[in-house]
């Protein structure tokens, strides 16, 4: 007799796909196990009309989900890393990360070919995410910026139906549900630092649920693992949420440990950036030091202002 496992997802096509991939990566991995979906609205998905940096909840895509493991209804909560808090709620645990998929953003454009620099002056571009927005002005402060939420497919109607010269996605999720057609042009990390944890998913259990625990673990990418905890320790130790202008991207290569951090203003005027070259076994140590650099630096007095603007101050 198989054993069963319950993954909670939320109800996107995005969320479905990539509990659908953890589904078959799991079945693939332990002939013995049986997978089932239970779909959770969030109250980020419940939410559509108010940017996400207003509503002010860093759990904005996962409470609903963690309550669920916490009253045992569901094994496992398949998400995003980059929609995941860097504190986990007592009794749960990010048990396993999935191989990370690219972690570029990228420019959908009224032609192919368009990028960043080649936009018109003053043009319109949409996006939800002040952390887009900070570097997206930074590199062309002329460039104007519209409120964009939604899940992918419904954000590209959007655009399509509008009468904005471009918006910023990212590249995984694009790409995960078969729209690259659209992709004008893949923005270079140089440019536009990700989200941290963008591209690759986190899941979540019970920590008491041991079975569970041992059977995604048969998925879990260790050299993406110390990646994201570099860059969940950075954001955790800036205290920023996801819906703040704070970009990061660590990998692991075959001559050591790479560290990209970032901090920008909601105008894009001002910018701190670092990048260091370490060890992997002190992935969390690095992401820790440089966001204490940053703060020291400047950071702080930038992150301070940003959330007056956004609390309305």
């Amino acid at each position: 007799m198989k054993t069963k496992l319950i993954i909670g997802s939320r109800g996107s096509d995005l969320a479905l796909w990539q509990a659908n991939f953890v589904k078959k990566e799991i079945e693939r991995n332990n002939k013995n196990v049986s997978v089932e979906i239970k779909i959770i609205k969030t109250k980020g998905d419940k939410i559509l009309d108010v940017a996400l940096s207003k509503i002010g909840d860093k759990s904005l895509f996962t409470k609903e989900l963690e309550v669920e493991l916490l009253n045992k209804n569901i094994d496992i909560a398949v998400h995003s890393l980059k929609d995941l808090q860097t504190k986990i709620p007592v009794g749960l645990k990010l048990a396993a990360v999935s191989k990370r998929h690219s972690v570029e953003d990228v420019l959908i454009a009224r032609k192919k070919g368009m990028t960043i620099n080649t936009l018109a002056e003053g043009a319109i571009v949409g996006t939800g995410s002040l952390r887009r927005r900070s570097q997206l002005l930074h590199l062309r402060p002329d460039l104007k910026t519209a409120e964009l939420r939604g899940n992918v497919p419904s954000r590209i109607e959007k655009f399509l139906s509008s009468n904005w010269d471009a918006i910023i996605l990212a590249r995984a999720g694009v790409e995960r549900l078969k729209l690259q057609k659209y992709i004008s042009s893949i923005i270079s990390t140089d440019e536009m630092l990700p989200a941290v944890g963008q591209g690759a998913l986190g899941i979540e259990i019970n920590e008491t649920n041991k079975l569970a625990e041992e059977i995604v673990q048969t998925i879990h990418d260790e050299k993406t693992y110390l990646a994201v905890l570099a860059e969940r320790s950075f954001l955790r130790t800036l205290e920023g949420g996801c819906q703040v202008p704070i970009g990061a991207f660590a990998e692991v290569r075959s001559n050591g440990f790479y560290f990209d951090g970032l901090v920008g203003s909601l105008d894009g005027s001002l910018t701190f950036r670092s990048k260091f070259r370490g060890k992997k076994s002190d992935a969390e140590k690095i992401g820790i030091v440089i966001a204490k650099e940053m703060l020291k630096a400047g950071a702080k007095e930038i992150l301070e202002d940003v959330y007056k603007t956004v609390r309305g101050e």
